[in-house]
């Protein structure tokens, strides 16, 4: 309606959305697993440029990732250049630190100190202390190191590549979930066409609008009922 009265409509995209990764069969094993205190970065690998990162909770999903710090994250690819070609080439990863609290040489200490606890047990019981039990294949898979091999038979260098993918854990963004799952859109009627003081249209007059229809939007965390309240509010008086 807003189109058919001269109006600039800028793309409608999902914002504030989940996010689909190509590791499907590890997405899979890791449904419905919380992680609190982790944090991410999304990378742009072809230009090895960090688009966004964070510190909080996320939450992996059959097809993705999910949670607070990754629908923020969302906010920053619907704007990022050429994404979709980007998402194509399989050039967005999502590195997850799952011990941002501890140091490289924190974390083995740490993992040496838990080793030693279970030096006679094989590597795939020993992990239990330090991360959740649906994690520990995964991270056993990507570590390289044999799920059966004894504890007390790992070598420093296997213990650094174990080290190395729970700071620098890799997955590939194929790109958003559809709009209807967002929490918001991305796009609307272009601000510039209407008038700030009282959300009144620059070209139809007594034509006001408010909230999403407008090309606004901000993170998760009541920033956009804001946004709703204080425009719903200005075009209303």
């Amino acid at each position: 309606m807003a189109k058919a009265l001269g109006h600039t409509i800028t793309d409608i995209k999902p914002s504030l959305v989940p996010l689909e990764c190509y590791e499907k069969e590890e997405c899979k094993k890791l449904q419905g697993l919380s992680l609190k205190n982790v944090k991410v970065k999304l990378v742009d690998k072809e230009k090895n440029k960090v688009i966004y990162e964070d510190f909080g909770e996320m939450l992996l999903t059959h097809f993705g990732v999910s949670g607070p710090i990754i629908l923020s994250s969302s906010a920053h690819l619907v704007r990022y250049p050429k994404i979709e070609e980007k998402y194509q080439k399989k050039e967005i990863l999502l590195k997850i630190d799952f011990k941002p609290a501890l140091t490289v040489e924190k974390l083995d200490e740490r993992i040496r100190r838990d080793f030693e606890g279970y030096k006679n047990k094989e590597f795939k019981n020993s992990l239990d202390k330090l991360l959740p039990q649906k994690l520990i294949p995964i991270i056993i898979q990507r570590s390289g190191i044999p799920a059966q091999k004894k504890v007390n038979e790992i070598t420093k260098e296997e213990r650094k590549k174990l080290e190395e993918v729970l700071k620098n854990f890799e997955m590939t963004i194929k790109g958003t979930r559809p709009i209807e799952e967002a929490i918001i859109t991305s796009g609307g009627i272009n601000i510039k066409e209407i008038n700030p003081k009282t959300m009144e249209s620059k070209l139809v007059k007594n034509l006001y609008f408010a909230g999403e229809i407008i090309d606004v939007d901000s993170y998760t965390g009541g920033f956009n009922l804001q946004i709703a309240y204080a425009t719903g509010y200005t075009a209303g008086m």
